[in-house]
């Protein structure tokens, strides 16, 4: 088995596009997804990309999913909408909400777009960069598609990773871009543990006993940990009420585990809100002072044992830019299973 394999944006964004075209997904539909699944990779986040094709295929094949959604803005307003995903992939459902929020700030300077009846979307940061090519602040939530979190102090699994990210636009830095689960770890990243053969490092899940939890492969012996211990269960249930409940998508009992069952209807809600620089201040100007401001921190005495500081954002810059030059890496086991689908599907294989 090959250990891995770098395969460059494009191929990667083609292949990933005629595998949902042999599926029956239509060509304009497909283009989307593949684009924002290889731009997942692209940008470090292996375990919302192309890893979870196999996923959404099966999800198609069965049922689950529909292969051609009728998308629609169910509610309305001058600064706000609902769109219903009609249960489509979700990357075409937040695709067309950030599109309309973008459109909707550029008239009312602030703009809250929610989804329902979406899917699995890919990572959060994906959706909050959208708007910087307007000079836009953007802001992401979403309901996690499987519960891997009980309340603080609990053991019932009531709460997914529920992730939030937020761009911010820079003049000669590399955007702000904070994109974090609520929980310690994202379960994706238990998940390429578990396909790699890697243990999972301390304090990314407990046992039902309290106890540590490394191998990926016994994840449904536990569960997640919350980010700053009750603080992060008390942000993912807001971001899960927000994101969720009030587009009348599923949260607490009524999330589907997408990992688990192909073939109920998920109903996932997101939520983006894109806010116009322009509307508050002058956008060079801004861009400029937030610029300084990455400078000033990144200039600030280290602590021992720290070599630099960092800003949200900077690690995944830095490995979109070295995956832009040398491919991005699909690990073998992964390959392997990329491979097994393509010759299904009858297309191309990327070995």
């Amino acid at each position: 088995m090959t250990d891995q394999l770098r395969v460059p944006y494009e191929g990667l964004k083609a292949f990933i596009q005629s595998c949902f075209m042999a599926e029956g997904i239509p060509k304009a539909d497909a283009e989307i997804v593949g684009r924002l699944m290889a731009e997942a990779d692209l940008n470090g986040s292996d375990g919302h990309g192309v890893f979870r094709l196999v996923q959404y295929i099966e999800r198609l094949r069965v049922g689950g999913m529909t292969n051609t959604p009728n998308i629609t803005v169910v509610k309305e307003r001058a600064a706000m909408a609902l769109v219903d995903g009609d249960n489509g992939l979700g990357h075409l459902a937040v695709n067309r909400a950030v599109e309309i929020a973008m459109q909707k700030a550029e008239t009312t300077g602030v703009a809250w777009v929610g989804t329902r009846m979406s899917n699995h979307a890919g990572p959060a940061g994906l959706y909050a960069r959208m708007p910087l090519k307007k000079d836009m602040i953007g802001i992401y939530m979403a309901v996690g598609s499987a519960n891997h979190l009980p309340p603080w102090g609990g053991t019932e699994m009531l709460l997914s990773t529920n992730p939030i990210a937020v761009a911010v636009p820079t003049a000669d830095e590399p955007p702000i871009v904070l994109d974090m689960a609520t929980t310690v770890a994202a379960y994706g990243k238990v998940k390429t543990k578990a396909q790699r053969g890697e243990p999972m490092p301390e304090g990314w899940m407990i046992d039902r006993q309290g106890q540590p939890l490394t191998d990926p492969t016994k994840a449904n012996d536990g569960f997640l940990l919350p980010i700053g211990g009750a603080k992060g269960y008390g942000l993912a249930l807001i971001f899960g009420l927000l994101a969720g409940t009030l587009n009348s998508a599923a949260f607490g009992r009524d999330v589907v585990d997408f990992n688990a069952d192909a073939k109920s209807l998920t109903n996932t809600g997101q939520l983006i809100i894109a806010v116009s620089v322009e509307a508050f201040c002058d956008v060079d100007a801004f861009k400029q002072s937030t610029d300084a401001v990455i400078r000033d921190l990144r200039a600030s005495p280290t602590l021992p044992n720290f070599d630099e500081i960092r800003l949200p954002g900077e690690r995944a810059y830095a490995v979109r830019l070295d995956n832009e030059k040398n491919g991005i890496p699909v690990h073998g086991a992964l390959l392997e299973k990329l491979n097994n689908l393509a010759n299904e599907l009858g297309i191309q294989r990327l070995s």
